[in-house]
């Protein structure tokens, strides 16, 4: 065979060259880092609150989720969900929802580490902040496993006041193994537990539940229960345990419903469906209907409500933990993608309105982080008298502003990433439909603004608590002296009529939630980034939008300080 050289360059056996499909200018994946060491507000707010011991299994944790295994994993968990298999090919009722195991090897290591219950199971001083930086590292890459974590963390307590129950679940709960098998939970090695509070006919007014739970006769104690209605959210359907409410004789109780019964046979769980969600794909939320199945009553008879709150407390923390992990999440690569992606002859982090918008969302992210982990130390174990009123408002607080703030903040992220941060190969467009959830979970914006209004009317002294915890920078910054006089000014007016409080409330709580995170900001933060947040919320300048900031801001020194991947 003879070839003839032609002025391409073709020569035998040589491939020919497509200088149309070199990749240039694109950015290198951001995998391979520590993802606790790498994040400076994260491992400072650690140590300031207590934690520090922790530090060598952070970054441990830092490191399983910063690899590329562990993100891979995360992006099949969501872009393979759980499917709900109802029956067997024999025509069985089994109500079994099946996962990818990368779902499985992702919610296994957080098991591992403890990101559930290690709290509870060794409650020495930081604990809690340990347990919630844990949580929030292992939520920044793949958060729909939080769900089941967060709710098997918050039962605790409550079972913790009813030894008789928690006698039976505590030890499972309390374990590091994960153990996903549908079988008695007395002989599996990990336990965890999900929750159903919610019917379609009430939603957040869970006092309009029907689902009734009728006494069986031959227990002398009067504690089991047989129920039968329908619960239109039922989270995490694969748990081994639910905590749910019903209407007793006595009134909305709390009950403990099995998966599986002692003896191994499978309580009448019907899982009808599950939910087709916006985002958080990897976790299944279902309705389920109960039909005679077997319960177990939870604290007091009529107080249902009581009894489940605190659940719901620890769960509306882990909102804000997960919602600043998301932020975490969203900067990191909007920081990466500008400090790799170059144009007008420039690196993206090197032109000034970028900059400028990388910056807030850092300092947004440095606020929500201080905030949580702030939160956390408010909820160890022997907390005193005045943090336990401290969190009893600060929470609501954090939880309706810091949710509410993570759609937007996920938003102006993905835009630094312009065309790719719209598609799904890059993981911001799944955290911008991830986001929204933690805002409506565990009580949307008007549930959590009246819920201010409520604990400040029934404890005063939580009220007391906060502006105590705002005391402690009073002077260090005359613009937050003059919004905090403002907010409760104008607090104390609204109250003097119970419409005009309402009417009010998201005002009000966007104002003490501003404060609170300035104040922490101004205690905590580099004096320049404190300065900096404080201006772009509360000063005379400040905008509605991300890139805002004050004439002088050392944005670069901002963004360095979160790029952190030196």
């Amino acid at each position: 065979m003879t070839v003839t050289a032609h002025s391409t360059g073709l020569r035998s056996g040589a491939p020919a060259s497509h200088p149309t499909h070199e990749v240039t200018n694109q950015v290198p994946p951001r995998t391979g880092l520590d993802e606790y060491g790498t994040n400076p507000p994260l491992s400072e707010a650690v140590r300031a609150f207590g934690a520090a011991w922790h530090e060598p299994e952070l970054h441990e944790i830092g490191s399983l989720v910063g690899s590329e295994p562990f993100q891979k994993n995360a992006e099949l968990a969501h872009t393979s969900p759980p499917m709900l298999r109802t029956h067997d090919r024999y025509g069985n009722r089994v109500d079994e929802v099946e996962f990818h195991p990368a779902y499985h090897e992702v919610i296994g290591a957080a098991v591992g580490y403890g990101t559930h219950t290690a709290a509870w199971a060794d409650p020495k001083p930081g604990a809690a902040v340990a347990r919630a930086a844990s949580f929030m590292l292992f939520a920044q890459i793949e958060p729909g496993h939080a769900c089941p974590m967060s709710m098997s963390h918050a039962v605790v307590p409550v079972l913790q006041r009813d030894g008789e129950v928690g006698r039976d679940w505590l030890p499972g709960l309390l374990s590091r193994s994960y153990d996903p098998r549908l079988i008695a939970p007395g002989s599996k090695s990990g336990l965890t537990f999900g929750m159903g509070m919610t019917e379609k006919q009430g939603g957040s007014d869970v006092r309009a539940n029907t689902t009734r739970a009728v006494p069986v006769a031959s227990d002398p104690d009067g504690r089991t229960h047989l129920l039968t209605g329908h619960k239109w959210f039922f989270s995490a359907p694969q748990s081994d345990a639910f905590l749910v409410l019903a209407q007793a004789p006595a009134g909305l109780t709390c009950f403990l419903v099995p998966r599986v019964l002692a003896d191994g046979t499978r309580n009448t769980v019907r899982i009808q469906r599950l939910k087709n969600k916006l985002g958080n794909k990897s976790n299944a939320s279902s309705e389920v209907e109960f039909d005679g199945t077997w319960a177990v009553r939870v604290g007091e008879p009529g107080r249902g409500v009581p009894t489940i709150i605190e659940m719901v407390n620890h769960t509306r923390l882990d909102c804000v933990l997960g919602t600043t992990a998301g932020m975490r999440q969203s900067v990191s690569e909007a920081i990466w993608h500008a400090q790799h992606r170059s144009a007008f002859d420039a690196r993206l982090v090197e032109q000034p309105a970028m900059t400028a918008v990388l910056a807030d969302l850092a300092l947004e992210t440095e606020a929500a982080t201080w905030t949580s982990l702030r939160l956390a130390r408010a909820y160890e174990t022997g907390s005193s008298e005045s943090e336990t009123m401290f969190r009893r408002l600060a929470t609501a607080v954090s939880k309706y502003w810091i949710c509410k703030r993570g759609p937007h903040h996920a938003y102006e992220a993905l835009e630094c990433l312009g065309g790719n941060g719209y598609t799904e190969d890059w993981p911001l467009a799944r955290r911008y439909r991830e986001q929204p959830v933690m805002a409506v979970w565990e009580g949307s914006g008007n549930v959590i603004a009246l819920d201010v209004l409520r604990g400040i009317a029934r404890t005063p002294q939580s009220l007391d608590a906060f502006w105590a915890e705002l005391e402690t920078t009073a002077g260090a910054s005359a613009v937050l002296d003059a919004h905090v006089r403002r907010v409760r000014q104008e607090l104390v007016a609204d109250l003097r009529d119970p419409l005009a409080a309402e009417f009010r409330a998201r005002a009000t709580v966007e104002g003490m939630a501003l404060a609170l995170q300035s104040s922490l900001m101004l205690r905590h933060a580099p004096v320049p980034m404190a300065e900096a947040f404080v201006a772009a919320r509360l000063g005379a300048d400040r905008g509605h939008q991300y890139g805002i900031l004050p004439r002088g801001t050392d944005t670069t020194a901002i963004v360095e300080r979160h790029f952190g991947a030196r």
